[in-house]
């Protein structure tokens, strides 16, 4: 049920139009009665704790694109659990993240702020930690501004990119927080080797070719195919038998005999944390959030996913050859990055299109996979004493592309990069099954639930913070096709372009590259100035750039003017490309 006030002011809204209506004075008694009784009750529930505002139950996923039943995405993905919360909930059809790339997606909406007021777009995101950047350090997370105004925190799995600052922030002072099992990517194949970076010595499984298995993380195989690395004395690799886990100061073993004599697997094991906390008895109202790992590579899942889509019967994702001629090369190629991002080695590496199809039936068993676990803690959910009165929300951090535009990776400010699932399910919703439509970003989510859940705006620390960059979505949640909020028409996304920045220091908004996604269009500015504009009413794929086209000048125009009044950023843009200075 929504909050203790939000239903007192409705009902007030409600009393006061039959009083403007008909006027009767007995109506007024009656009205101005049932006011001192509803404040008397709800603050007598304040002082105990507010046991009626909603629980908030967050799943974020990693990598996982639109490859969702009832999305669009792939045509062979396999969700049931997802399929039937957003049968019982609203599924946000053209949600997008605001910086497609791990570190800078979830530090901009775990704390509401756009890229562009901090300056985290994602440069050396593994250092650049988003609790040092000067502005979102004095911002409150989701998680602490709840904490502060009444709520349990409880966390598990991958929520800030590498887990930065996270368990800190649960398991707070106050002891109202508690995290459980932390980010863990594997199991890996290993070398046997121990060196200061144990991700240096994981290696893709033996069976993927070196080619395009150059890392631990360019791995696809099912748990069943136990990998064997040879001993190679002359690089000194000792060599190892089994699956690695790499989360612990020296990494530790991951037993796996069979699907039915094994570990828990780390997503696994976030979920077991979730059912823990969800069949406990709180006497606060509570946030929990889970991160779950998969899909995000290495594409491992138990053989029973695999199962599901025979090698053979694999399809492709719509895909042009050359479709990137009429892009801008400084969208799909930059230093440190290359040629974003594998997919020419991916076929090279193969006869025909066998790696293609290798990997999109790893993508979708861990998409499956990752599923089952979102299945697992709904079910719980669903039999817990909790489940009149949880708000439900289950997303990605960014898309991935599986091929299209030659990529392989996310990263970049194409549809299937910054579109992001999104599914609200509320308390006694009146709205089942139904779709929105209209563009909302992942950094609507944190006003979203501050909204629904009674909690004051303000997230600032101090001065040095900024406010909430987002809006409720309540009138979505409210009218899925027809709600009028206060945000803007279009979904706003970025990624830097390889300009390196000084450790936890702000890169210049001149420096990035931007997009905007309307209902129907897609406009890019890039950092030198290049566009883009696709219309999606009749180019879904993104296939054909209108942007040099005079009789789209004006809709490009209109895009741009939404896109620069947005970020405020300069129309006097660089003309050089990125590592030219």
């Amino acid at each position: 049920m929504i909050s203790r006030s939000h239903r007192y002011d409705c009902i007030c809204k409600d009393f006061r139009q039959g009083i403007m209506n008909c006027g009767p004075a007995f109506l007024k008694v009656l009205f101005y009665s049932l006011l001192v009784i509803l404040s008397a009750d709800s603050c007598q529930d304040q002082s105990k704790g507010e046991p009626d505002r909603p629980n908030v139950l967050l799943i974020i996923c990693d990598d996982l694109n639109d490859s969702v039943e009832g999305m669009g995405g792939h045509p062979q993905a396999r969700t049931p659990n997802l399929v039937n919360l957003a049968r019982e909930g609203i599924r946000f059809t053209n949600a997008h993240s605001a910086d497609p790339i791990c570190g800078p997606s979830r530090a901009s909406f775990l704390t509401g702020i756009y890229p562009h007021h901090s300056g985290l777009y994602g440069y050396n995101q593994n250092q650049n930690a988003w609790h040092h950047n000067p502005v979102l350090k004095n911002c409150k997370s989701i998680f602490e501004h709840f904490a502060d105004h009444g709520y349990l925190i409880f966390g598990a799995g991958k929520l800030f990119h590498n887990n930065h600052h996270t368990r800190e922030l649960f398991n707070r002072p106050d002891s109202v927080g508690d995290f459980g099992p932390g980010m863990e990517y594997g199991p890996f194949a290993w070398t046997g080797k121990v060196s200061d970076n144990i991700y240096n010595d994981l290696v893709a499984h033996p069976d993927v070719p070196r080619k395009f298995g150059n890392s631990g993380f360019t791995s696809f195989a099912s748990y069943d195919d136990i990998p064997i690395v040879p001993p190679d004395p002359k690089n000194n690799i000792p060599g190892y038998s089994g699956w690695y886990l790499a989360d612990y100061p020296d990494g530790k073993p991951y037993r796996y005999v069979s699907e039915l004599d094994r570990d828990p697997l780390p997503d696994e094991m976030s979920a077991d944390f979730a059912i823990e906390k969800l069949q406990q008895e709180h006497e606060q109202p509570f946030f929990l959030a889970v991160g779950i790992i998969r899909p995000h590579s290495p594409w491992h899942a138990p053989k029973k996913y695999f199962d599901l889509y025979p090698l053979d019967e694999i399809v492709h994702p719509p895909y042009l050859e050359n479709d990137l001629e009429d892009c801008a090369e400084e969208l799909w190629y930059q230093p440190g990055w290359g040629k974003v991002h594998r997919f020419s080695n991916l076929m090279a590496s193969y006869e025909g299109d066998e790696g293609w199809r290798r990997f999109i039936q790893a993508y979708l068993a861990c998409v499956a996979f990752a599923d089952a676990q979102i299945g697992r803690i709904i079910e719980a959910f669903d039999s817990s004493r909790y489940a009149e009165n949880t708000i439900v929300v289950v997303t990605s951090d960014h898309g991935y592309h599986m091929g299209e535009k030659d990529q392989l990776f996310k990263r970049t400010v194409w549809e299937e990069s910054t579109r992001v699932p999104l599914i609200i399910r509320l308390p006694a919703s009146h709205n089942p099954g139904l779709e929105c439509r209209h563009p909302v970003g992942l950094i609507d989510i944190y006003p979203t639930l501050i909204d629904l859940c009674g909690i004051p705006e303000n997230t600032m620390r101090n001065e040095s913070g900024v406010p909430l960059d987002g809006h409720s979505l309540t009138p979505f949640l409210q009218d899925p096709v027809n709600g009028s909020w206060d945000g803007p028409d279009v979904a706003l996304s970025c990624i830097e372009a390889g300009v390196p920045v000084e450790l936890n220091q702000p890169a210049k908004i001149e420096d990035q590259q931007f997009t905007v996604r309307s209902r129907d269009w897609r406009y890019v500015l890039t950092r030198g100035g290049a566009e883009e504009l696709y219309d999606h009413r009749s180019d879904p794929n993104e296939w054909h750039n209108l942007a040099e086209d005079p009789d789209y000048a004006g809709i490009k125009n209109e895009m741009k003017k939404k896109l620069l009044n947005m970020t405020a950023r300069s129309d006097e843009i660089h003309m050089q490309q990125p590592g030219n200075e």
